[in-house]
């Protein structure tokens, strides 16, 4: 199997190649990728991170005279990843269905290393309609869409359109044919184009329509809410069962910002709202005594919200304790804060 990914970012010298551990580096080096990978494919960071070092376990339970007999250790570990992540997400699909609430994939700030990931530089272009771009595969739209595909599927389109593997090559990993793989990425694409189209230049920068929304909910002002959802906009909590929270959408206009103006109810002095990516996308950050305690990913099309994911799961949090802002004006002032205490 050909690995899909850039060169190293330099050539070893004489000395370097004196190391035994030469290979053990370039082994690890592999991670960045694997994470991003298993990211796409399982919206978890935990269960990413568990996928990546289960993936090193298999390497490393291998003597060395068969880790020498690996012609590419980059492909092979890219092949297992996927292999542990499909089986990862047959019991993820069960737990989710025990889940309190709606379950939202975990959300990433925008200096987590991994979240680009290492897409094919020698890979051969494909017609743009048949290829999910890097910046998508990471959106949180595209990320909900992908948990309502089978796992082949998701691993189909996600090995082939981001990462530039040829079918053949997946077809290793799914244990299906090259063809059949073909499918399951067509059927995933035609799936995520449909749920969400792409659509052309934005006469409103989406990080202005998410300033907009932010001052909006600063000043409690329900007109100014509404004039940038979209007339179907929905809301998605996720609590975990953890935090207080909706367990149900909150659709339609109207319904969701008079949803979000009742939260200011329950707003305190300590809480602030920050304007920072969220999945390489903009989004708002809620903090409280220091901690994040919620994140807000968004949908925009047309200079208008479609879609809101606010993620309060402490458990998917973690990552973002201890960032910064992206964007200026981003600290709420004490007693005029408007960061949602309960969405």
């Amino acid at each position: 199997m050909t690995p899909k990914t850039d060169q190293p970012d330099a050539a070893p010298s004489a000395a370097d190649s004196e190391q035994p551990d030469a290979g053990l580096a370039a082994v690890v080096s592999e991670r960045r990728q694997l994470m991003g990978l298993a990211y796409r494919l399982l919206g978890s960071v935990s269960e990413a991170e568990d996928a990546v070092q289960e993936t090193y376990a298999r390497w490393y339970a291998l003597s060395r005279e068969e880790q020498d007999g690996i012609a590419n250790p980059g492909a092979w570990l890219t092949r297992v990843a996927g292999r542990v992540c499909l089986d990862l997400l047959g019991s993820a699909r069960a737990r989710r269905e025990r889940y309190v609430g709606e379950w939202i994939p975990e959300p990433v700030p925008e200096r987590t290393g991994w979240i680009s990931g290492r897409p094919a530089a020698t890979a051969a272009p494909a017609d743009p309609a048949d290829r999910v771009t890097l910046d998508e595969s990471v959106g949180m739209a595209f990320l909900v869409v992908l948990e309502e595909m089978t796992p082949a599927q998701r691993v189909a389109l996600i090995l082939h359109d981001v990462f530039g593997y040829a079918f053949s090559e997946i077809a290793e990993v799914t244990g299906r044919s090259p063809g059949a793989c073909r499918e399951l990425a067509s059927a995933a694409r035609r799936r995520a184009r449909a749920a969400a189209p792409q659509a052309a230049a934005p006469a409103v920068p989406r990080d202005e329509v998410v300033k907009g929304f932010k001052a909006a909910m600063q000043a409690r002002d329900i007109t100014a809410l509404v004039g940038l959802l979209d007339p179907d906009a929905v809301l998605t909590a996720d609590g975990g069962g953890l935090v207080v929270t909706t367990t149900r959408p909150v659709e339609g206009r109207d319904r969701v910002a008079r949803y979000l103006l009742a939260l200011t109810t329950h707003l305190t002095e300590d809480v602030t709202l920050r304007q920072s990516a969220v999945n390489g996308q903009p989004g708002l950050v809620v903090r409280q005594d220091g901690h994040t305690t919620g994140v807000y990913a968004f949908d925009i099309a047309d200079g208008r919200i479609r879609h809101i994911w606010a993620v309060r799961n402490p458990d998917k949090l973690r990552p973002w304790d201890g960032t910064d802002a992206d964007t200026d004006d981003a600290e709420t002032t004490p007693g005029n804060a408007a960061a949602p205490a309960r969405p």
